[in-house]
């Protein structure tokens, strides 16, 4: 793609960074297949290839973003399924990352958004916060079974974000995990040591699944210590590049002086959108004073599932054939390119792993996606539900926390993130998701 940029405009770094990726872009159209929104509206300017016209133009000409502009960019899911099929290797997270942080610094949206946008950078990257309004909506859950009538009088009220907001919230606030109280040494053979990152949402929604991949972990042969802090990705994808850097550079700091003190040889975050996130912290920084620091994380960085399945699995207690269907969350298969390993782990695990049709689509979740674009939200969850009501299987395993909250909000079947199954499979408890009747729990389990 041919661009005009100024040498004026070349001389900032984030500009000629874009100017790169731009000209990468050679309108092939292989984009449009794998992108969630073009498949679902048909629109050109909901494609990538459509994505990149528009930001290009804007960065271009200096120009404020448009609200025309702005719809189209903000249907975007961030998913990264075009950088997948790309074959000219552009680089669209990047692009659409400094395109968000345009919008943010130069539109005006109305008041209603930015408070929404406000409440949830306010509220989601701190548990305390996140806990105190899980409370406050588990409160309207319980108005909505004594007073059914007034309960559906005040959800007509609210805002269509609103009320997905609180559809997706749990009726009753998640039971506290203290999360370290999970650390400790390695059983076996000890491997090296892992920092786990505890995350924000995953920790009040489902403490579980930190405990579960800490025994995992363990099991593996590595020392376990849990590292508080949200990884900045939930404000990084609303555009608010200076929030996400603080949230991420206390991370960064709480990790190094980890490093310093005890030793840290790998960096872990369950949630597959911390992660991904993780990873790209070099990028993140490169103009930072913390740049070397942020490289050094990044690449201490692995999904839990590259780690098991290259330390080896720790023997199953037992495979019962369980019907497993994998949900690739976007962040694995898409962000960190990562797909063999969670599938070759559930199988060594015993269970019978179901591949889920259009697996390369994103289930609509996508951080806050789901509150902020509830009606293109909902009709790719419930695709994607049909594709795993197809596949026949007992079980939905996903790797991020995200993807989990989605489906299950309309699932017929169990929703479970794949620690806790594999280490129930290894000789850890039963998840609380799956029935204790009707699914065989594997020997010498809780």
């Amino acid at each position: 793609m041919q661009t005009s940029f100024t040498p004026e405009q070349l001389a900032n770094p984030d500009l000629a960074a874009a100017d790169g990726i731009l000209r990468k872009c050679v309108h092939c159209g292989f984009c449009t297949a794998t992108c969630p929104t073009y498949v679902l509206l048909g629109d050109e300017l909901d494609s990538p290839r459509g994505r990149i016209y528009l930001i290009k133009e804007m960065l271009e000409h200096s120009a404020p973003a448009t609200a025309a502009v702005v719809a189209h960019l903000d249907r975007c899911l961030s998913c990264l399924g075009c950088m997948t099929t790309c074959p000219s290797g552009v680089h669209y997270q990047h692009l659409i990352d400094q395109a968000r942080v345009h919008v943010e610094r130069t539109y005006a949206r109305p008041l209603g958004e930015r408070l929404l946008r406000a409440l949830l950078a306010y509220t989601l990257p701190y548990p305390a916060r996140l806990r105190a309004s899980l409370a406050l909506a588990a409160a309207l859950h319980r108005l909505a079974t004594a007073m059914p009538r007034l309960a559906r009088a005040i959800e007509r009220r609210l805002p269509q974000q609103l009320q997905a907001l609180l559809a997706l919230s749990p009726a009753r606030v998640p039971p506290r995990v203290h999360l370290a109280a999970t650390d400790g040494p390695a059983q076996g053979t000890r491997r090296g040591r892992i920092a786990l990152l505890a995350g924000c949402a995953q920790s009040v929604l489902a403490g579980a699944t930190h405990a579960a991949s800490a025994r995992l972990l363990r099991r593996s042969g590595f020392d376990v210590v849990t590292i508080e802090g949200c990884c900045g990705a939930l404000v990084h994808h609303l555009g608010r590049d200076e929030h996400a850097c603080t949230l991420a550079a206390q991370v960064i700091d709480r990790i190094l002086a980890e490093r310093a003190r005890h030793g840290v040889d790998v960096v872990v975050a369950t949630a597959s959108g911390c992660g991904a996130q993780l990873k790209d912290y070099g990028h993140l920084f490169r103009a930072h004073a913390l740049a070397r620091a942020a490289q050094l994380v990044s690449a201490l960085t692995r999904d839990l599932t590259e780690v098991v399945h290259t330390a080896g699995l720790p023997r199953p207690v037992a495979g019962r054939g369980l019907a497993v269907a994998y949900h690739s969350a976007c962040s694995l298969q898409h962000g960190q390119r990562i797909s063999e390993a969670p599938r070759s782990l559930l199988a060594q695990a015993g269970f019978s792993v179901r591949e889920i049709g259009e697996g390369h689509l994103c289930c609509g979740s996508a951080g806050t996606y789901n509150i902020l674009q509830p009606q293109l939200a909902s009709r790719l969850r419930d695709r994607k539900l049909e594709h795993v009501a197809l596949s026949g299987a007992a079980v939905v395993a996903a790797g991020n926390i995200g993807c989990i909250t989605q489906l299950a909000s309309r699932a017929c079947v169990p929703v479970v993130h794949t620690a806790e199954l594999l280490d129930w499979a290894t000789g850890g408890p039963r998840p609380e998701q799956l029935p204790a009747q009707s699914l065989a729990t594997p020997a010498g389990s809780g």
